[in-house]
Formats: structure tokens, C-alpha cells, sequence
């Protein structure tokens, strides 16, 4: 399966020390080796580095392993392709604009006979499940708020119909950002930490690297971050239960309506996929 790392913070951080580890999945400790890609969201702009190369040894993830990019949101992913040639155009995570603010996806799963209809506003360049799934959910949100981005717990009741309607064609987890929420849905496997003081020493599961955050974080700095699987082998990450949708802002779970999907549950208005 796919890796996926998210990120989500109260003030501007890198992703240095959980990058590091990560990336190892790329090739190193674990078998994807078919592309990796990061995205950094910088006030209203989003930063963007996809590779098709492996990330255990791509000399643009060395770069951003030692580029301290600060950040309130990332998302990161490490390809194991079951749909789509190994190619740049089908790197995650995807971006695109939406309400006048950019999106970034990244998607760990597969999808089977999935062919949703489109509007045309929103496109897919590659040939993935997971780009296709992307222009699908920006698509329905765009037809459905057509005034405009609506409450932030409209939006999440909204994307958890879509996570619910998609995922019941394959495994659906993914990493979903707008630059102010990181939305995190497990279908079969995610987890996450919250690190807030006092801060732990932490050391990494993939890599044999140590860090002691309490001397590079003030008393009111949190960080939230989430992966497939733990990057870290001292700490306690929760797992998040499949069939729920999470939102994390300024580095914490954020309650803003139901989130959690039942399997057969089908929300009102909506018709299931054939």
C-alpha cells in the first residue's frame, strides 16, 4: 500500500525530522518505489515537489530532507502504483484550485470500477484512481456550495458523504488540505500524534535518528501528525478508526460535526455508485 504523512500546526514548522524517516519507506525499509511526492501550503500558496523516483534515494528528497520549509500544513506520499505508469503526472499529492484557494490530495488505496462523471471544471492529467477521486470530490463540493465555501462543518459533513460514497467501490484513505483544515480519512489503516508539551524525545522507526523537540519548540507550540503507520518507535499514535473522517487545526482534532462512517450506510441524497 501507499505511504501517507500529513501534517498540521499552530505555528509555522518544518517536517525535517518526520520527513527523514518517511521517505525511507521509499525504496529503503519498505517496497514503494514508485514515486514520492511533498506539498507545503505558505500563506495562500502552495509549495510542490513531486518526484517518480523512489524517495530512499532521490536527490530531491535529500533536498527537502534538509530544506526546513515551515509550514502549517503538509502532506506528503510515497507511491506504490496499482493504477496509472509510473510517471510525473501521476505523483500525488495533486493540486488544484477551489473557492479561490488551492487543494492539495493524496490517496492510499485502490479503487475499483470507478468512473464518475464529471462536470469538465475539474480534470485529471494522469491516469489514476486517486487524481480521478480528487476531481470528483472538488466537483461534487463545487456544484453543491455553488456561492461559495461554505461553514467548515457543512464542509466536513459534505466530505464525509463523498469518503462514504467513493470508498465503497476499494480502500479510500487520504490526506485532503486547503491550507486552514488537514483532513485525514481511514478507510483501512491511519493514525496520528499530537505533540504539545511537554515534548517528548522521539526516534524515528525507519531511520536511526533521535530528536529532543523540547529544545526546538516553544511551551505553546502543537503539532499534529499523522501517517499510514507510525514514524516513530517510543511514542503512543492513535489509531484512527476505519470509516472516519478527522480535521485537524492549529495542530489538534478539531469537533465540527459527525465523522464517523458505518459500512452499508448511506447518507440522504445520495445514491450509490454503479
Amino acid at each position: 500500500m501507499c505511504q501517507l504523512l500529513g501534517m498540521n500546526c499552530n505555528v509555522p514548522t518544518d517536517i525535517c525530522f518526520s520527513f527523514a524517516g518517511f521517505r525511507k519507506r521509499g525504496g529503503a525499509t519498505d517496497h514503494h518505489r514508485d514515486g514520492w511526492g511533498i506539498a507545503f501550503f505558505e500563506g495562500r500558496g502552495a509549495r510542490v515537489f513531486l518526484d517518480p523516483s523512489p524517495s530512499a534515494d532521490s536527490p530531491v528528497a535529500e533536498l527537502v530532507r534538509h530544506y526546513p520549509i515551515r509550514s502549517l500544513n503538509v502532506i506528503a506520499h510515497i507511491r506504490k502504483a496499482t493504477q496509472g505508469e509510473v510517471r510525473l503526472e501521476n505523483t500525488h499529492p495533486f493540486q488544484r484550485e477551489l473557492w479561490g484557494r488551492y487543494w492539495i490530495f493524496a490517496h492510499n488505496g485502490n479503487l475499483k470500477d470507478y468512473a464518475p462523471a464529471l462536470s469538465g471544471r475539474f480534470m485529471p492529467v494522469g491516469t489514476t484512481d486517486s487524481e480521478l477521486a480528487f476531481c470528483h470530490i472538488l466537483d461534487r463540493l463545487a456544484q453543491r456550495f455553488a456561492a461559495g465555501a461554505p461553514a467548515p462543518a457543512e464542509l466536513q459533513a459534505a466530505l464525509r458523504e463523498l469518503a462514504l460514497e467513493i470508498g465503497a467501490l476499494g480502500e479510500f484513505n487520504f490526506l485532503l488540505s486547503d491550507g486552514e483544515r488537514l483532513f485525514a480519512h481511514c478507510s483501512t489503516r491511519l493514525c496520528y500524534i499530537v505533540r504539545q508539551a511537554p515534548f517528548p524525545v522521539a526516534h524515528l522507526a525507519d531511520d536511526d535518528l533521535t530528536v529532543d523537540f523540547a529544545t526546538v519548540t516553544t511551551p505553546d507550540d502543537r503539532v499534529a501528525v499523522i501517517a499510514t503507520t507510525p514514524l516513530t518507535d517510543n511514542e503512543r499514535w492513535t489509531p484512527i478508526e476505519p470509516g472516519t473522517l478527522l480535521a485537524f487545526r492549529h495542530g489538534e482534532l478539531e469537533t465540527l460535526g459527525a465523522t464517523r462512517t458505518v459500512a452499508g450506510e448511506l447518507p440522504p441524497g445520495l445514491r450509490a455508485p454503479r
